[in-house]
This record gives C-alpha cells, sequence and structure tokens, in this order.
C-alpha cells in the first residue's frame, strides 16, 4: 500500500474514504465557503477526509458565450480563503 500526502491529509487504500468535491466553477467566496463547509460537515460526520475542488476558469465549455468562471486572481483568492475557513487541502482544474 502507497500512502499520499495531501495537505495535513494522508491519502490511502488503507486510509479513511477521502471525498473530493466542490462546484463545477467558482461562483462567489460566499458560494464556495457554503459548499465547502457543508461538505466538511457531511464528511467529519461520517469518518470522511475533504478535499475541496473548483475551477476558477473553464475554457470547456460547449457555447462560447457559457460562462467561464471569476478567473485566476479571483479564484485563487476564494480558494485561499476556502482553505483557511475550512482547514481543508484545496485542488483546481
Amino acid at each position: 500500500m502507497k500512502d499520499v500526502a495531501i495537505g495535513g491529509l494522508t491519502v490511502g487504500n488503507d486510509r479513511p474514504l477521502t471525498m473530493i468535491s466542490g462546484p463545477c466553477q467558482i461562483e462567489s467566496a460566499d458560494h464556495a465557503q457554503m459548499i465547502a463547509g457543508t461538505m466538511a460537515e457531511a464528511c467529519r460526520a461520517v469518518g470522511a477526509q475533504y478535499i475541496f475542488k473548483a475551477s476558477y476558469d473553464k475554457a470547456n465549455r460547449t457555447s462560447l458565450k457559457g460562462r467561464r468562471g471569476v478567473g485566476i486572481e479571483a479564484g485563487l483568492k476564494v480558494l485561499e480563503g476556502v482553505r483557511k475557513a475550512i482547514g481543508a487541502p484545496v485542488l483546481t482544474d
């Protein structure tokens, strides 16, 4: 078995389940915090680990008029805020 350290978590086959989830794209800091808080609480309740994941620029839209996200600068600030407030590692693509 190989363990992988991610932030303050250790992920591996013999470790608790790790949930990676969040909104498809960051809409606002409040929205991201609400989702992260709810997911972190649900994971704690069942003994799972949590990693927040959201995108700040979704370039793979089927419509050129589709909303892409808040952009890199605003997105990184939102992700940092979630990490600090929730205490969970964050991931983006």
